[in-house]
């Protein structure tokens, strides 16, 4: 039995810090996790059939850019679920600035660019973070910036 995730990390909103930066530790695409994300969530056939993607205009099967974001999703977690977030609001400028291959090593990197309490909800503050994720040349592959709700400490 595993245990329990503690759904309120230790830092809150105050304990982010303008500047702040993390990077992932870096995680192997492979063709057969591409193909089982695809063959379910985004059946494109350069996404999903290896032979037919070689007439495309990528030449070979290339990972979806869906596929990228929830790869994004684990690897972000790994250096920033130590935060006590509420939930994202908002993605901007969202570039899939590169195609993702097979074999292809991928880390995700953020920076804090923004923060303000919010007005409405004292007890939380909004967070806005520049994201990417590279490759193994440090090419960005996907970049984005969010918007997201923190829990701050108790404003009582």
């Amino acid at each position: 039995m595993s245990a329990k995730t503690d759904p309120h990390p230790a830092r809150k909103w105050e304990d982010l810090e303008l500047g702040e930066t993390t990077r992932s530790d870096p995680v192997t695409v492979t063709e057969e996790d591409m193909l089982a994300f695809a063959t379910r969530y985004d059946p494109q056939y350069f996404h999903s059939d290896p032979e037919a993607a070689k007439d495309s205009l990528f030449g070979e099967l290339i990972a979806s850019g869906i596929y990228t974001a929830a790869l994004w999703r684990i690897l972000d977690h790994s250096v920033n679920g130590d935060v006590d977030w509420v939930c994202g609001v908002q993605w901007d400028e969202v570039r899939w600035r590169k195609a993702v291959r097979a074999g292809d090593v991928l880390t995700a990197c953020s920076e804090v660019i923004s923060k303000r309490p919010s007005k409405s909800r004292p007890g939380v503050g909004l967070v806005v973070l520049a994201h990417h994720v590279e490759n193994q040349d440090g090419a960005v592959v996907f970049s984005f910036t969010s918007t997201d709700l923190v829990y701050r400490r108790d404003t009582s």
